[in-house]
């Protein structure tokens, strides 16, 4: 059978009346769906746009912390290293361990090494790599200092290498390296900060979009299956950028803590050293008196032999003058004559001693090195006794150092006392002056330009070539128990080094040693700066003159030793002035009260229950305008002889013209101290 589909009935009579009911729907009613799929889809596509915009913006914001971070971890890393190395380094100059030397160099290059990173982190940013390269380039400039001092050590010049440490703490560099990754550091922290920002505002955004999933998913019923694993993946997305940045936050937190823990670490550290260094001070300052001390008992001898000559000279001259008095005047006064002669020798002798051995800080200034050598030869004479002979050529011709005067006395005694234990009291001791001009390292470490050579050679046993490597070497010592310290080349060393010059030490064992000092040559105009003390100079040979009626004076006469106060008075009545008694410092106060017609004050300086200085500070009112004129053998210490200022001192013993001398100079220390004109 063939069947045949109808070309009409029921089945296009249904068709037909299907599609005429769908055109009866309205016209906007069809494309409704299309419209909202169009919509949502559009809606979906735009969410989707956002929610990668800001995955993408806090993937970002996440990964610029995570580089300030870096940042800052790495300048950390680095101040690190150089506290590291500061702190090895003082190590290394105490204990002088090569090993603590090596470990110095390794972690200085380490820090050096640690600025590569840290110069590539921060490339992108002008400011930090502009703060990078200044770090570096005070690395660098530090790099050379300690690395000096190390090489200081390295030679055995402990002394040297622990006062530049001390000294090239405060150096710019170090206020450079410091400032440059304080600079580092804040910047970091400054756009770490701008990046939590960020970072919040992106999870912000991700988390208005999660709100905007629920609304829009009930219009995508039919891509739920599409929108579910889109959310999953959204949510899996978030969950890791959570779980990364609690990871990254928990890190940093950790780093913080161990930079913390660190850096107090490097504090007690760096505190630790700091006493550890006044500790060494003290006991250098301890030691170089002591050294001074050690000198002075060298000199025991010689003094006390050339000093009882001086008395005997003394009494026997006021002997001599006592039996010519009567019989023949003139030999009388020839012989108090070389009395007073003697009495001058022994208190110039004595200044001497007293500069020599007074426990001062150190106090620079302009030094004739001829002069100073002259003035010493007395000194260095009797340090080596009779059986050296000593020869002297001075060729410095007024070339002057610029230094401390009791340390370049203490070097040449101590250089001279040296020269004499090798020569075992019996040769030749040549003490030799020049001018020089060295070119750049000619000598040493030596800078060029003009210097002052200081020689000192003896013809005693030479040293050996190990004896003479290790010459400067504190405590070293080839001499006898209880013959020597082992200090004085090392506090020579060191007061050369003070004075910018070098030493040049040559020895030829069995032939005698050369020890020569290179100090640069001082070009200031004028005289050596004077301290502030004023003393009169010794002159015994002008006669004392009365100033007579016109010029008599009333002296307040402060003195507690009875007879050089009834010495002191009756000079002053020699000069035809007259002197009040005060045996007390503490009677001064009632004398002035009762005695308004005193015109000025005789003192001692060192006296009992009150020193001159402080009397007159306590009674500077009662005193008023009147001068002061203060009298000692010894001034004390340098606080004593600042009290003492501009005032005129008399140095014990003193003669009649000296007295007469300073009175008549009242006038104008009287202008000076009130600022008046002189009369």
């Amino acid at each position: 059978m063939h069947w045949s589909r109808p070309s009409g009935g029921m089945d296009g009579d249904q068709t037909t009346a299907f599609e005429d009911g769908a055109d009866d729907l309205p016209r906007w009613r069809r494309y409704v769906p299309f419209v909202l799929a169009a919509v949502f889809a559009l809606a979906l596509i735009f969410l989707l746009y956002r929610a990668d915009q800001a995955a993408n913006l806090r993937d970002h914001a996440i990964a610029l912390q995570r580089h300030s971070y870096q940042v800052m971890l790495q300048a950390k890393t680095v101040e690190a290293r150089i506290g590291n190395a500061e702190t090895l380094l003082a190590r290394y100059v105490i204990s002088h361990d090569p090993g603590v030397g090596r470990q110095f160099e390794e972690e200085w290059a380490t820090a050096m090494r640690e600025l590569v990173p840290l110069e590539r982190y921060t490339r992108t940013n002008a400011q930090q790599s502009a703060s990078v390269a200044r770090l570096r380039a005070a690395m660098t400039e530090r790099e050379a200092t300690l690395r000096e001092i190390a090489l200081r050590v390295r030679y055995e010049q402990t002394l040297g290498a622990l006062g530049q440490l001390e000294a090239t703490r405060k150096e710019p560099s170090v206020t450079a390296i410091a400032k440059a990754l304080a600079a580092i550091v804040d910047r970091a922290e400054a756009e770490r900060a701008r990046r939590n920002i960020q970072v919040d505002l992106s999870k912000t955004q991700v988390n208005e979009l999660n709100e905007s999933y629920g609304l829009i998913g009930l219009g995508l019923l039919l891509a739920v299956v599409g929108a579910l694993w889109f959310a999953h993946g959204a949510a899996n997305e978030r969950l890791y950028a959570r779980r990364l940045a609690a990871s990254e936050a928990a890190r940093v937190d950790e780093l913080e803590a161990a930079v913390q823990r660190r850096t107090e670490q490097l504090r007690q550290a760096h505190e630790k050293l700091y006493q550890e260094m006044e500790e060494r001070i003290q006991a250098e300052q301890s030691v170089r008196q002591l050294q001074k001390m050690e000198a002075l008992g060298q000199l025991t001898g010689g003094i006390a032999h050339d000093f009882n000559n001086m008395l005997a000279v003394v009494m026997g001259g006021i002997d001599l003058a006592r039996r010519q008095m009567t019989r023949d005047p003139q030999k009388a006064a020839a012989h108090l004559d070389s009395a007073v002669e003697g009495a001058n020798h022994a208190a110039a002798l004595i200044d001497r001693l007293l500069a020599f051995a007074r426990a001062e800080p150190m106090l620079p200034e302009r030094i004739e090195i001829d002069g100073l050598i002259s003035q010493m030869q007395d000194l260095v004479a009797r340090a080596v006794g009779s059986g050296i002979r000593i020869e002297m050529d001075l060729q410095a011709d007024g070339w002057s150092v610029w230094g401390d005067r009791a340390q370049l006395e203490s070097a040449l005694v101590n250089m001279a006392i040296n020269a004499r234990d090798a020569m075992e009291g019996s040769g030749t001791l040549c003490i030799a002056t020049a001018q020089v001009t060295l070119a750049e390292r000619e000598i040493g470490q030596c800078a060029a330009g003009e210097h002052v050579s200081l020689t000192v050679s003896d013809t005693g046993c030479g040293m050996s070539p190990q004896v003479l490597e290790r010459v400067f070497e504190p405590f070293f010592t080839t001499k006898a128990v209880g013959k020597g310290t082992g200090l004085g080349m090392s506090q020579i060393f060191g007061c050369v080094a003070q004075c910018r010059g070098v030493i040049d030490v040559q020895s030829v064992e069995g032939e005698g040693t050369t020890i020569r000092l290179l100090l640069p040559r001082n070009e200031g105009n004028g005289e050596p700066v004077p301290t502030s003390t004023q003393s009169v100079a010794i002159d015994t040979d002008t006669d004392a003159a009365s100033s007579g009626d016109d010029g008599r004076l009333t002296l307040l006469v402060v003195e507690d030793d009875a007879r050089v106060l009834r010495s002191t008075l009756a000079t002053l009545t020699a000069l035809g002035h007259v002197g009040l008694a005060c045996d007390h410092p503490g009677k001064a106060a009632g004398m002035l009260r009762d005695h308004p017609e005193i015109d000025a004050i005789l003192s001692d300086v060192q006296m009992p229950d009150m020193s001159g200085p402080d009397m007159v500070a306590a009674l500077a009112d009662q005193i008023g305008d009147r001068p002061v004129i203060f009298v000692t053998g010894f001034a004390g210490d340098k606080a004593t002889a600042a009290r003492i200022g501009n005032r005129p001192l008399l140095r014990k013993p003193f003669t009649v013209a000296q007295l007469a001398a300073v009175l008549e100079a009242l006038p104008d220390v009287r202008a000076a101290q009130t600022g008046a004109e002189p009369v």
